[in-house]
């Protein structure tokens, strides 16, 4: 990946929401408006937490049936995954895309797994399949998922380190990704440290139609002369 972003950066992402990232992004990066984003419905196991900001860790995993590996192929893999999610730079977000048929056949995401992935950097995951344990779970580790399911049933890790696409969000190891409760987008790390000016010229722009609407007997000719348009045009 390119050379990862000053922290400062990545600090004044995290004080937006991913709402505001996206229409930041619409002034500061316009080829990017209609893609780069979740288009999919989620579950997100903590709304409270703050938006999050991390260099993609990417891999796929099918749950569904057993797996063909055996024992010490499939633990040598496993770890090669593990090596990857604790590679930096960090602060990482973890994508995984499930390839199973039923998609969220069986969850790789529960009490231990979110412990290891906290412990080795990562904030949190962004995952189409599904997760458990929510109760257990690692203290402040997001989950955006597709689903909540009791069973691991065959869960594996397939593949790591490439392009994954989830929530209808392609995703390629390195992509810087901001998420909240909202949902996730990909960041062009070119864009990324020009997203701050632009949303906070955004805000002072929308709090001058939020306060006034706000105010007794708001009109629709003050809504006109606000956005500098002619009635009847």
């Amino acid at each position: 990946m390119d050379e990862p972003l000053p922290s400062a950066v990545l600090a004044a992402l995290r004080t937006i929401d991913t709402p505001t990232v996206c229409n930041a992004l619409e002034i500061v990066a316009p080829d990017r408006r209609g893609f780069g984003y979740t288009t999919a419905p989620f579950f997100c196991a903590d709304r409270t937490l703050e938006p999050m900001v991390g260099y993609a860790r990417t891999g796929t995993v099918r749950a569904q049936t057993p797996p063909n590996l055996d024992p010490d192929a499939a633990a040598r893999l496993r770890l090669g995954y593990y090596d990857h999610i604790g590679e930096g730079p960090g602060p990482t977000i973890t994508v995984i895309q499930d390839l199973d048929e039923i998609v969220g056949y069986g969850a790789w995401w529960g009490e231990v797994n979110t412990n290891i992935h906290k412990g080795l950097g990562s904030l949190g995951v962004i995952t189409d399949g599904s997760v458990r344990d929510l109760d257990d779970a690692a203290a402040g580790f997001q989950m955006l998922a597709g689903m909540v399911n009791p069973s691991h049933a065959w869960i594996r890790i397939e593949e790591y380190g490439i392009p994954v696409t989830v929530h209808g969000m392609r995703v390629e190891p390195g992509d810087l990704i901001h998420a909240d409760q909202h949902g996730a987008v990909v960041v062009p790390l070119d864009a990324a440290p020009d997203i701050p000016d632009a949303a906070a010229e955004l805000a002072a722009k929308e709090q001058v139609l939020i306060t006034a609407s706000q105010q007794p007997g708001f009109t629709s000719a003050q809504l006109y002369e606000l956005l500098g348009i002619e009635p009847g045009h």
